[in-house]
């Protein structure tokens, strides 16, 4: 297959490898042309390490090298079967570089966004034939995670979904199919992990630190909320949140954190720019978070119940399935454990009535349960 890559940021170019890694014939595109001649460095560089460790043989190393292209403008998908736009998070640039590309490719040739939350319905209805687009959302590192959230807009040709979700197990992916809404299933369930921290510390209940830790040793997550948002960036992360509340006419469930919002303003993003949360800065000592069980269970408790009733009110609204529900935040974001199933290991009294004990102190929509929630057992 001929596969078109526009963006050749760390996304774009980790799709490329995927591709690539399949025996796809693959182009990479950046409006930036020397943006694609780094990720083609950088690629290289990652493919040698790969080699040294024996994960991959040098001839694979070769195969994939040589099934990658750089191409110097939108025309050169024109032999392309499938597009993968991998660009800013930004809707008009996107539909711009998607009704340019029309003039271009052949009619039946797919063209997918990677989007993390735009609406794919809004992107793909600019075009002339919105029938042959679709979402097609990896995780980073696309190579290394498994999970793709393949969603259809309302316009998208009936049996297009089921192909590229045959398309994605082939690259040796996790495919599950998901409605199109503010955030798809992982970024939408996702949001109070980040937020629910964020207004913890807001409040001065405890420290970022303090909050990592709690959801490490008593959640077993392998990151932190804070960790994470410096590891994603604080500016993406915050974008995300924006556009899901914005996406959602402003449901107070998705407001965003006024301290992310300082902190992008200051361009405290995280490891990219040495600070976030926590400083990276060479030398730089990690604080000891001030170790305090009642504290501890409070905070996991409160985030566990806002992330369960998430998870509760996607599978009542249909986003996808249970199975898909669980498995996209277990592959998605490393969740290690299932919502749902959760849920039912804590007891979903309990999750409901720390939820309304939430909601009761803070007289806020934010807390408000899903109606499925207090049926469940």
């Amino acid at each position: 297959m001929n596969v078109g890559i526009i963006g050749a940021g760390t996304m774009g170019i980790g799709i490329a490898q995927v591709a690539a890694t399949n025996g796809c014939k693959v182009w990479v595109y950046d409006a930036n042309a020397k943006q694609v001649e780094t990720a083609t460095v950088g690629l290289e560089k990652t493919l040698t390490k790969l080699v040294d460790k024996q994960k991959i043989s040098a001839e694979k190393m070769t195969e994939i090298l040589a099934n990658i292209s750089i191409a110097t403008e939108l025309k050169d998908f024109k032999d392309c079967e499938l597009i993968i736009e991998a660009i800013i998070e930004n809707k008009e640039i996107k539909t711009k570089v998607f009704t340019e590309l029309e003039n271009y490719v052949s009619e039946s040739c797919v063209i997918s966004s990677n989007t993390s939350s735009i609406s794919i319905t809004s992107l793909g209805a600019e075009l002339k034939k919105p029938e042959r687009f679709i979402g097609i959302h990896f995780f980073n590192p696309a190579p290394l995670m498994p999970l793709v959230e393949v969603i259809p807009s309302l316009l998208t040709e009936k049996s297009l979904p089921e192909k590229i979700y045959n398309l994605m197990k082939e690259w040796g992916k996790m495919p599950v199919i998901a409605k199109d809404i503010p955030g798809f299933i992982v970024n939408r369930i996702a949001r109070p992990y980040y937020g629910e921290g964020l207004r913890i510390v807001e409040e001065n209940i405890a420290t970022p630190e303090q909050v990592d830790e709690a959801m490490k040793t008593l959640g077993n997550f392998k990151m932190g909320p804070f960790e994470l948002m410096d590891l994603i960036g604080v500016d993406v992360n915050f974008a995300v949140t924006t556009t899901v509340y914005k996406d959602y006419f402003y449901d107070p469930k998705y407001k965003p954190s006024l301290l992310q919002q300082r902190m992008s303003e200051a361009k405290l993003h995280g490891r990219k720019t040495g600070k976030g949360f926590y400083d990276y800065s060479e030398g730089a000592e990690k604080p000891v978070a001030q170790k305090d069980d009642a504290l501890y269970q409070q905070i996991f408790l409160r985030i566990i119940s806002m992330l369960i009733n998430e998870a509760v009110e996607a599978k009542r609204l249909g986003v996808a399935n249970d199975e898909d529900v669980e498995l996209a935040m277990q592959k998605g974001v490393n969740y290690p454990k299932g919502l749902l199933s959760w849920g039912k290991e804590i007891g979903y009294a309990k999750i409901s009535e720390t939820l309304q004990n939430l909601y009761e102190e803070y007289q806020e929509e934010r807390y408000r349960q899903s109606p499925l929630l207090r049926k469940m057992n």
